[in-house]
Formats: structure tokens, C-alpha cells, sequence
């Protein structure tokens, strides 16, 4: 049913739990696991070029860390993985990634914030949500673990 698993990552706690399902979903149906970090270019506040070469560097070098964590975890298990940097507004690169590599299952960790604190934010997770064609698994964090929503 599932050959290609993206795990969107920015190498937090949410992403944690989030991986623990992609991975046994990747384990059950023998399907590869993609990790994306995604630095996001898409609000920077300055149009200096030294600023934004040095806020990439730097975001690259997290991203960097946070895929290869993934792929160590998911080589441990026997699953191949596929890791990819990319720069913009997040949801936006991760719908393109999607596309791109014919991905069939989308799992990602969600920060579950609600009321006006959601709308002033947004939601990277709810942007998917309401415009991939392929389908999402939400691991929401909750006080003492993950809530599958």
C-alpha cells in the first residue's frame, strides 16, 4: 500500500514521535522512508545577502543534522532512507516534494496549538493537510506523549 513515507523533520520532540510511526509503517509495508528539512526562507526579515547566506548556512547545518538522525534511526531498523534539504515556506516545499518523488503517505509531528495563538501562527501541518491529494498521519503532542489525530 505504502512504498514512499515522508517524514518532514525540524529535528524536534514532535518529530520524534512522529518517526516512531513513519518507521513502523515503513517496517510493515517495506517502503522507504524520505526525511525533508526545510529552512525556512519564506519571511526573512532582511534583504541583506550576508544575512540570508548566513541564515541558510546555519539552517542548512540543523537540517543537515536533523535528516541524518533520521535516516540513522531508520537504518537501524533496515529501512532504506532518502534524505533532502530544501529552502521557502515549508508547506509549501513539502506539497512540491510530495509531487515530486510520488509520495504516498505523509506522517509529521504537530505542535496542537489551538485559538488565536493557531491563527496568528498558522499551521505548516494544516497547510498539507488541506492540499496534498495523498494522505496525512498527525502525531500531535499532548502533556506526557503523542495523541494520533
Amino acid at each position: 500500500m505504502y512504498q514512499k513515507i515522508l517524514l518532514p523533520t525540524d529535528g524536534s520532540e514532535h518529530t520524534e514521535k512522529a518517526l516512531e510511526h513513519a518507521l513502523d509503517i515503513a517496517a510493515e509495508y517495506g517502503a522507504e522512508l524520505h526525511a525533508l528539512y526545510v529552512v525556512n526562507t519564506s519571511a526573512l526579515p532582511s534583504p541583506d545577502v550576508d544575512f540570508r547566506d548566513e541564515f541558510v548556512t546555519t539552517g542548512e547545518s540543523i537540517g543537515r543534522k536533523a535528516v541524518d538522525a533520521v535516516a540513522s534511526r531508520a537504518e537501524k531498523e533496515g529501512i532504506e532512507t532518502v534524505t533532502e534539504l530544501a529552502q521557502g515556506a515549508p508547506s509549501k516545499e513539502i506539497l512540491e516534494y510530495v509531487r515530486d518523488n510520488d509520495i504516498d503517505l505523509i506522517v509529521m509531528g504537530t505542535h496542537g496549538r489551538a485559538g488565536l495563538r493557531h491563527v496568528l501562527l498558522g499551521s505548516v501541518a494544516e497547510r498539507v493537510v488541506r492540499h496534498t491529494e495523498v494522505p496525512v498521519m498527525l502525531v500531535r503532542m499532548q502533556q506526557g506523549g503523542a495523541e494520533r489525530s
